[in-house]
């Protein structure tokens, strides 16, 4: 279901994309075993928030770059972070652990989730993403990324990650 909700915002917002489905992968490591993305970079996704859950970030980044919570706190000027439990990330995304992904704010018609963005990403030529199911990877291109972030609204911040 969610995978076909995501398939048609895209087609509604008229973004160029290659879909390939899989077995479910958890990790970047699990969807590099599995080949067949070479020349796509894997985006990761955090699902994090403030240490007092008054707000949500969900953090895009190169697939494996190592994210220091602390050092992206500062950045955020926020106390501390924190990754979000499962049921916030299924109130505020509509998404399940596993499956987390920039697509994710097609469910947050509140927009309340902050996307932040690793600068490094748009030095890539394509990139990939579930499609709010780790069952498929869709692959565009960063400005098709962009496209759909802004379309929805969300707060966006760009950062070295």
């Amino acid at each position: 279901m969610e995978l076909e909700k995501a398939l048609e915002e895209l087609n509604g917002l008229g973004v160029e994309y290659e879909l390939q489905r899989h077995p479910a992968v958890y990790t970047i490591k699990e969807i590099d075993d599995l080949g067949g993305f070479e020349g796509t970079h894997i985006i990761k996704n955090l699902f994090i928030c403030d240490d007092k859950g008054r707000e949500s970030f969900l953090v895009l980044s190169c697939g494996h770059k190592r994210t220091d919570l602390k050092e992206l706190a500062d950045k955020l000027n926020v106390k501390k972070l924190r990754f979000g439990s499962e049921n916030r990330l299924n109130e505020q995304l509509g998404l399940l652990k596993g499956a987390v992904s920039p697509l994710g704010i097609i469910n947050d018609k509140a927009h309340t989730v902050t996307l932040v963005i690793d600068r490094e990403l748009s030095t890539y030529e394509k990139l990939g993403v579930h499609p709010n199911d780790n069952t498929a990877t869709v692959i565009m291109s960063y400005d098709s990324l962009m496209k759909i972030l802004e379309h929805y609204g969300n707060p966006i911040i760009f950062l070295e990650v």
